[in-house]
């Protein structure tokens, strides 16, 4: 199978499907989504990196990851799914846009009687 972007030749495993296209990992990263599982080491390095370049709050997020924000931040429990359907993103979309969110330490999880919400850290 072939990428419909760049063309290369990719196995079974290694494709992914973006609106409708199926893609190499590559050309995934290049349109700002990512196939990976957050590191750890990612959230611990992300907030000092942030802090030393000056940079505060919602400051260097694209302007869906705000407004993905600023919708987690509204008073109702927000659920990924809430968000996902809120701005019509796939799975692979609303990872690239909390993942930021996430790693800035901006938005956690938060687990109440047995659901799973999304908060802001304040």
């Amino acid at each position: 199978m072939k990428c419909s972007r760049c063309g290369r030749e990719i196995s079974e495993e290694k494709r992914y499907t973006h609106q409708g296209q199926t893609v190499c990992e590559d050309c995934l990263m290049d349109i700002g989504l990512h196939a990976g599982k957050c590191q750890s080491w990612a959230s611990y390095l992300a907030t000092p990196t942030r802090e030393s370049l000056g940079i505060k709050g919602t400051e260097g997020l694209t302007e869906l990851q705000k407004k993905v924000y600023k919708f987690i931040k509204s008073p109702s429990k927000m659920t990924r799914e809430k968000v996902k359907q809120h701005f019509n993103l796939s799975e692979a979309e609303i990872y690239a846009q909390l993942t930021p969110l996430m790693h800035s330490e901006l938005v956690k999880a938060h687990s109440e009687e047995g659901n799973l919400y999304l908060v802001t850290v304040n």
